[in-house]
């Protein structure tokens, strides 16, 4: 224990050395300036270390490294320490049978003198753990845990809240990003700071405006902002900050339901806005919307980029946000003013009765998108690798391709799809070459809507029906699943223990929602239904809650454009990664990122594919990004994006790997899960460093 304590000791500020921050610092960069491995030998990389967690499953879990000590989560969050030179297990915290259902991408660090903590969130909790025992620490809340859903108004009692990302640190407080259901019975999203010594509320910032805030207006229903049908607003990707001025910058999700905004008319303020906030009263400085009126779940995916960009000679301090969208906003980061123009274009008009599409919507001229847009396809666009060509000709042609062409009852055709352009791994950044560099997604889904109980057929009993509102959008009415999309079957699910799938409606898992409102009948029935043991009453009829569906229209799930062998139904490349100079907006290079390995084997060239996790810059010359379905940890030359390096991992690793020093060595490690997008599991960290014999 001493020379834990040894390793763990008092630090120095957070530089681009260390890896003591989420994404690598404050202002979530993934830059580090250690050049030890460098493009001239980075094809001398070997494993230095692997850690095998207890469990095994989805890891999105990007590391910390403070003083010789890698922190992280496993795939059932459990917290755990390593020594980071060699990958020994120091301790470990959490309990894998009760929180398995959720996904975490790492912890934040804290320290004051002696006083050493973890934060980190297990479900609905935020734990202070000691760091250097992993115990949690009896006075911060309550015996170590604060509920997330402290400081939330009344009719938050009992809803779905999680953590899926690190909270932010600014001096003795935690801000935290929250998950929350994308239904109508979604939680408000509200800001919230908490204390990390004691674990009290400090302040709160209310996404959906009270009548006597700033944005109220934009509301037409005047009762949003303690409405059980309306919520959502919330940061879950993260957030960055700026110690020196002390302004948080956090980027906002769509207010929910998700895909029918009728019971929330108006431009929804601060739905998918960039806040710059005081750190420390969670007052609001600057704001800027990029999707008024969400109807698409355009949620900001990441935390946004803080660097330095040129300007006539001058250097600025900016903000730069990606998108889902595909497109990248500028900002001073003082002021919120656009450093590139952006035009309030005119978009279609709603096709729902009841929903009122906003007229118009912001569209950077600088830089250009770094993923496909749908209004730009032709039909010579589609897959030269689809052998069911026709049947994807019938579904393009039929599918609306307008710009922000809203939901209708016939399908829209979403590009950049639900998960981006750019998702949650986030850019990294050169912050004082002003270099920002994305890895896209380009994946194209079907956006349709259907009315609600329109598949519900008279007679059917509340088990069926209860199943057919909540779950058959994404697992199909047949409960077939639909694993292309990320949704597995549930015709075996009798297989799993009872309590387990009761659990699960409980809390949700992954993608997966929890369903904490619905009644005990209902979900007694719904269980039963799915383990084919409802009973068919003649004559009865299901009676559905108010908070199971209450709005005229229902998304009809998350649909991929696929072709009949399960591949993307566009021509590649379907997966990119740019480097983008924020100075002029220009594009200093674009590759595509990953395989399919069906069509290398056949001769074809890279076609790119998914990714989830973002890339790791160095002032060494090198990007090092995994993140790949393939499975795939490479190294590009970040001023060409010349590929120099890969290596296949024991699992595909969704998540952003981190780079640190120990010892005079220098090493970058992944964690490698797998099972997104129906890989196989792992249970791995996977630490490379060269071989200096």
């Amino acid at each position: 224990m001493l020379l834990f304590a040894l390793l763990i000791g008092c630090s120095t500020p957070a530089d681009y050395t260390q890896w003591r921050e989420y994404l690598g610092g404050p202002d979530r960069n993934h830059f580090s300036t250690l050049t030890q491995i460098s493009p001239e030998n980075v094809n001398q990389l070997q494993v230095a270390w692997t850690y095998a967690a207890p469990d095994s499953g989805q890891m999105q879990m990007s590391p910390i490294i403070v003083n010789g000590v890698l922190f992280g989560v496993t795939a059932t969050v459990q917290a755990f320490a390593l020594d980071a030179a060699t990958g020994r297990e120091l301790w470990r915290f959490g309990d894998p049978l009760k929180a398995w259902h959720s996904t975490s991408r790492g912890v934040a660090y804290w320290s004051r003198g002696d006083d050493r903590r973890i934060l980190v969130t297990i479900g609905p909790n935020l734990w202070a753990l000691d760091a250097g025992t992993g115990k949690p620490i009896k006075t911060f809340g309550n015996e170590g845990k604060v509920d997330l859903h402290e400081g939330l108004p009344e009719i938050a009692k009992n809803k779905f809240i999680i953590s899926n990302t690190p909270g932010t640190v600014f001096e003795n407080l935690i801000v935290m990003p929250v998950r929350l259901s994308e239904g109508p019975d979604a939680a408000p999203g509200d800001i919230r700071a908490f204390d990390v010594v004691t674990g009290k509320l400090a302040w709160t910032f209310h996404t959906i405006p009270y009548p006597w805030e700033e944005g109220y207006d934009t509301w037409e229903n005047k009762d949003a902002y303690l409405n059980t049908e309306i919520g959502a607003a919330n940061n879950w990707a993260g957030m960055a900050v700026d110690r020196e001025t002390g302004i948080l910058y956090v980027p906002t999700g769509s207010a929910s339901p998700d895909f029918y905004g009728g019971y929330r008319k108006g431009a929804n303020l601060f739905a998918n806005c960039l806040l710059a906030l005081n750190a420390r009263t969670g007052k609001k400085i600057w704001h800027y919307q990029f999707t008024h009126h969400d109807i698409w779940d355009r949620d900001l995916p990441a935390p946004p980029n803080l660097l330095r960009v040129k300007r006539g000679g001058k250097t600025i301090d900016a903000v730069a946000q990606i998108t889902k969208q595909g497109y990248v906003f500028v900002f001073n980061r003082k002021t919120g003013r656009l450093l590139f123009d952006v035009e309030e274009q005119p978009m279609p008009p709603s096709a729902l009765a009841g929903e009122q599409a906003w007229p118009s919507q912001p569209v950077p001229l600088l830089p250009k998108p770094f993923a496909r847009q749908a209004h730009e396809l032709t039909e010579n666009d589609l897959s030269p690798y689809a052998e069911n060509r026709e049947e994807l000709l019938q579904t393009f042609r039929q599918s609306d391709k307008r710009q922000f062409a809203p939901p209708n009852l016939e399908g829209v055709f979403l590009l950049p799809g639900y998960d981006g352009g750019a998702e949650w791994g986030g850019a990294g950044a050169d912050p004082e070459e002003g270099v920002l560099y994305v890895n896209a997604n380009e994946m194209a889904w079907i956006l349709k809507m259907e009315s609600t109980g329109s598949n519900i057929a008279p007679g059917t009993q509340l088990g069926e029906a209860t199943y057919l509102n909540l779950c058959a959008s994404c697992h199909k009415p047949d409960r077939s699943g639909n694993a292309g999309s990320g949704f597995p079957s549930l015709l075996n699910i009798r297989e799993r223990d009872r309590d387990v799938v009761g659990a699960l409606l409980q809390t949700g898992k992954g993608m997966m929602p929890g369903f904490p409102q619905i009644k005990d009948a209902d979900k007694k029935a719904l269980i039963e239904f799915l383990y084919g043991e409802e009973k068919k009453e003649i004559g009865a009829e299901a009676v559905l809650t108010a908070d199971v569906a209450p709005v005229p229209y229902r998304h009809t799930g998350y649909h991929k454009f696929l072709d009949n062998k399960g591949l993307p139904g566009i021509a590649p490349p379907w997966g990119t990664l740019s480097a983008i100079d924020l100075n002029t907006g220009a594009y200093r290079w674009q590759v595509t990122l990953g395989d399919t390995e069906t069509l290398r084997q056949k001769g074809h060239a890279p076609t790119g594919c998914e990714s989830y996790g973002g890339p790791v810059i160095t002032a060494g010359g090198l990007l090092f990004i995994a993140g790949t379905k393939d499975g795939k940890f490479r190294a590009f030359d970040k001023k060409t994006g010349a590929l120099l390096w890969e290596t296949t991992l024991p699992a595909a690793a969704f998540a952003t790997p981190a780079t640190y020093q120990v010892n005079g060595k220098q090493y970058i490690a992944v964690a490698c899960g797998g099972e997104k997008l129906g890989t196989p599991k792992g249970n791995w960290v996977v630490a490379f460093a060269l071989n200096r014999e």
